[in-house]
C-alpha cells in the first residue's frame, strides 16, 4: 500500500511536469534486450544539438522511472517516509523551475504483464522505441505473444513508434495499434539501417547510414558485433525525427561507445581481447555475442557462458540451443558458469565437439581460462544479471586500470558476491 501511494504521487508529479513544460520532448525505450545501449546511443546522438537528460543506470521500474524522468536522485532507503517526502519536495521544485533540458530519454522495464501498459496511463512520449521481443521473465509471461503485447504497448501509447525490425518478428505487428511506425536495424528490411564497408577491432565499423530522408556517408561506429550496430540505428531514427542533420548524426555516431558490461572491449593479459558482456544474458543476446566472437580474426577464441536467468519453463531448451551454436572449429574452449549452463548448455556444446569445462564459480572459471589462453586470443564473457557474476571472471583476465568499468562493483554488490563465492 505504501509503495502504491508513493508511485501514484510520483506519476502525478510527472504529469504536472510535462503540462508545465510542454516544450520538453520525451523519448522512451523498452524491449526485451538492448534498452540501456539504445538509450545511451540516442542520448549521445541527440546531445550534438540538444540538452539531453537520461539516467545512466537502469531505473526503469514503475516506481523508479518517474524519479529518473524528473531527474531526482533515487532514495537509498526506500522504506523511509522522510526520504520520499524529500523526493516529493524536489519534484515540486523541479516542476516550478525553468527546465534545463530539451529531451528526456527514459528506459521503461517490465517484470510481468501490464507494467508497460501502466506507463501509458500517465506518459505521452513523443517517440517510443522498442528494441526487441525475445524471451524474458518467462516464469511470468509464459508465452512470446504475451511478451510481444507487453513490449509493443510503448509503441501504441507514443506519438511515433520506432521498432527494431531485426529483433522483432513480423508476426507481432498484429499487436500494433499505432499506424505511425518506423523501423531500424542492420538488415535490408529496416528503413533506417547501416551498410558496412569495413571493420577492425581498433576502429569499429565504417560504412554509411541509409534513411528515407537522407543518407549519411563516412560513418564510423566503434562497437563490436552486428547486433551492437542496431542501438545506433535506433538512435539515428530518433535523431532524424527530431531534426538532426546528416553532419550532426555523423558526429554523434563517432562518439558512441559500448556501455560497461555490454559488448565492451577490454584489454586482457598477454595482448588478449575480452568482450565484456556480463551485465545480463538472454538467448538472443548470447547468440549474437557468440557470432561477434566468431567474426574476430584471432589465433584463439574462448567463450565463458553463464547461466541465463528468468527463462522459466523454456530454460533447458534455450540453454541447449545456445550450446548447439558453439562451434568446435571456431572455439578452443567453452567454459560454463552456473547450474543451468552446466546441466543443459555444456552437454549440447560437447555434442558439437567442443572442449567444455564447467564451474559454479566465475572466479574459478576465470582462473581456468587464464591458464589455457594463448597470446592474442579473444575471450567472450557473457553472464546474467544475478547469480553467475561473470564480471568476476573478467577481473582475473583483464589488465585492470582506473578507466576499466565493470558492472556490479559497488560495496553493496561486492558484499553479496563475496558471500556467494565464499561457499565454493
Amino acid at each position: 500500500m505504501f509503495k502504491k501511494l508513493i508511485q501514484k504521487r510520483l506519476e502525478g508529479y510527472v504529469k504536472k511536469y510535462f503540462q508545465k513544460h510542454p516544450e520538453v520532448k520525451l523519448v522512451v525505450v523498452t524491449g526485451s534486450v538492448g534498452k540501456t545501449s539504445t538509450k545511451t546511443a540516442i542520448a549521445t546522438l541527440l546531445s550534438t544539438r540538444y540538452r539531453v537528460a537520461l539516467h545512466k543506470g537502469n531505473h526503469n521500474s514503475t516506481i523508479s522511472a518517474p524519479v529518473a524522468i524528473l531527474g531526482i536522485e533515487y532514495p537509498e532507503n526506500i522504506r523511509s517516509p522522510f526520504a520520499w517526502l524529500a523526493v516529493f519536495a524536489a519534484a515540486r521544485k523541479r516542476i516550478k523551475e525553468p527546465t534545463g533540458v530539451d529531451v528526456i530519454v527514459q528506459e521503461l522495464g517490465s517484470d510481468m504483464p501490464g507494467e508497460i501498459k501502466h506507463f501509458g496511463s500517465y506518459l505521452r512520449p513523443n517517440i517510443g522505441v522498442v528494441t526487441a521481443v525475445t524471451p524474458e521473465h518467462m516464469e511470468f509471461f509464459k508465452t512470446m505473444d504475451i511478451v510481444a503485447q507487453e513490449e509493443l504497448e510503448a509503441a501504441n501509447f507514443s506519438e511515433l513508434a520506432v521498432i527494431n525490425r531485426d529483433d522483432i518478428d513480423g508476426e507481432y505487428a498484429k499487436y500494433l495499434t499505432n499506424a505511425n511506425v518506423d523501423t531500424y536495424g542492420t538488415s535490408g528490411l529496416a528503413e533506417y539501417r547501416f551498410e558496412e564497408d569495413d571493420f577492425t577491432v581498433e576502429a569499429g565499423y565504417k560504412g554509411k547510414v541509409i534513411a528515407p530522408e537522407f543518407d549519411v556517408e563516412g560513418v564510423t561506429i566503434k562497437v563490436v558485433g552486428e547486433h551492437s550496430l542496431r542501438p545506433a540505428m535506433g538512435a539515428v531514427a530518433v535523431a532524424v525525427k527530431l531534426g538532426l542533420s546528416a553532419g550532426e548524426i555523423q558526429k554523434g555516431l563517432s562518439l558512441i561507445r559500448a556501455v560497461p558490461g555490454r559488448m565492451n572491449l577490454l584489454k586482457g593479459i598477454d595482448d588478449t581481447i575480452i568482450i565484456d558482456d556480463t551485465y545480463n544474458s538472454s538467448p538472443v543476446a548470447a547468440s549474437s555475442a557468440l557470432q561477434a566472437l566468431y567474426s574476430l580474426q584471432v589465433p584463439q577464441r574462448v567463450a565463458i557462458l553463464g547461466s541465463m536467468n528468468e527463462l522459466g519453463d523454456v530454460s533447458a531448451d534455450e540453454h541447449q540451443k545456445l550450446g548447439m551454436l558453439c562451434d568446435a572449429s571456431l572455439l578452443s574452449w567453452v567454459v560454463t558458469v552456473g547450474e543451468e549452463a552446466e546441466k543443459h548448455l555444456a552437454p549440447a556444446a560437447k555434442a558439437r565437439g567442443c572442449q567444455v569445462k564447467s564451474f559454479r564459480s566465475a572466479i574459478d572459471a576465470g582462473t581456468f581460462v587464464r591458464g589455457v589462453i594463448e597470446p592474442g586470443a579473444a575471450i567472450l564473457a557473457k553472464g546474467s544479471q544475478n547469480g553467475g557474476y561473470v564480471e568476476e571472471a573478467v577481473k582475473v583476465l583483464c589488465v585492470m586500470s582506473e578507466d576499466i568499468e565493470l558492472v556490479r562493483q559497488s560495496p553493496s554488490w561486492m558484499k553479496i558476491k563475496n558471500a556467494i563465492f565464499s561457499k565454493f
